[in-house]
């Protein structure tokens, strides 16, 4: 059950759910609402994903009746957990959903408790999640497991040559929380400084022209692009070309963008809020920052920037950090080992 399927932003959604097809399950996806963007991603035609999509809630019931699905999962605590556990009761499976970030830190539901409680479990994909549901809205730690999303570490790999100049890649929605004002007061403290680079946003969203009037204003014309919209195969190829990923989000969950930098041996420079600590070990696959310092952000920026051979360390140490605890193949194991379990106990009540 999500809100929309496809999504640009939720690939990790499509990920999830090939590989889970891989691996024999079937699924069915129940989405909320229609598609308004153009572009897919890959993935969804790959896997086939657009098949097996109903889009009208009136049709749920009669395609779950047909389906007989042993579980029902959402992904966000929003609008899609409501429906699940309203679906789940009916069909008297059990239901979990996952909580990411928004639907967390700014835009919870008034009864977050109660959803939570009528869950089999609450999956989220960051300890510092965990650590905020447990203590506002007083869901008991172990109903909570945390379950990292993952990044296919063949398809995102290191691969080709990095771009010259030096290239900062920022994948990100143009939105308010990922407070990319700052990215640019950081870019143009490197261009006063003469440090030779180029800065590449990609990602679309409400604050495009906020961001183009910054760049107008900072002088930054000539050393940074806003892509826009960018499909995956795109964005592996930033990535693959980048020297340092950024992102100066003032929240997060687990940002799968800088999960998808790593395992193509990237480092990041990123704020030190949500789960980022746990993605970025700080001085080994990359630097973390306090929220709102774009000084300290430009700091650790140069300090690679100048440091070709920095970089290849940090960056082959996020590549085996990425392989070792956010890969695809590790998250799908930690879900089909919860839902098994709670599918047997639903079974035998």
């Amino acid at each position: 059950m999500v809100n929309v399927f496809p999504k640009l932003s939720e690939t990790f959604i499509a990920w999830e759910l090939a590989e889970l097809q891989r691996r024999g399950v079937e699924v069915r996806i129940l989405s909320l609402r229609q598609p308004t963007e153009q572009l897919r991603q890959e993935i969804v035609t790959e896997a086939s994903l657009g098949e097996r999509v109903v889009y009208d809630p009136r049709e749920f019931r009669a395609a779950l009746r047909e389906f007989q699905p042993e579980l029902l999962h959402a992904h966000f605590a929003t609008e899609p957990a409501a429906a699940a556990r309203e679906l789940a009761a009916e069909l008297q499976v059990p239901f979990t959903f996952t909580a990411h970030g928004y639907d967390i830190y700014r835009k919870p539901p008034a009864d977050f408790a109660h959803r939570a409680g009528a869950a089999s479990a609450v999956i989220t994909v960051s300890e510092a999640n965990a650590r905020y549901i447990a203590k506002t809205f007083g869901v008991p730690a172990a109903h909570i497991h945390v379950i990292p999303c993952g990044v296919d570490g063949e398809r995102f790999s290191p691969r080709g040559e990095r771009l010259e100049p030096p290239h900062v890649v920022c994948v990100a929605r143009l939105k308010p929380v990922k407070n990319l004002g700052l990215l640019l007061e950081a870019c143009a403290a490197l261009q006063a400084r003469g440090v030779e680079f180029r800065c590449v946003l990609v990602g679309e969203g409400p604050c495009r022209d906020d961001l183009e009037a910054m760049r107008a204003r900072l002088g930054l014309g000539q050393v940074l692009e806003l892509t826009g919209a960018t499909k995956q195969d795109g964005v592996l190829a930033w990535w693959r070309g980048a020297t340092i990923a950024a992102l100066t989000s003032t929240s997060e969950g687990m940002p799968v963008c800088l999960m998808e930098a790593a395992a193509c041996g990237v480092p990041a420079v990123a704020t030190a809020v949500g789960g980022i600590p746990e993605l970025i070990e700080d001085g080994v696959t990359g630097f973390l920052t306090a929220p709102g310092d774009a000084g300290r952000f430009a700091a650790a920026l140069e300090r690679l920037l100048r440091d070709p051979d920095l970089v290849a360390r940090l960056g082959a140490a996020a590549r085996r950090r990425a392989e070792e605890r956010f890969s695809l193949t590790r998250q799908v194991d930690g879900l089909l080992a919860l839902w098994a379990e709670l599918a047997g106990v639903g079974a035998r009540r």
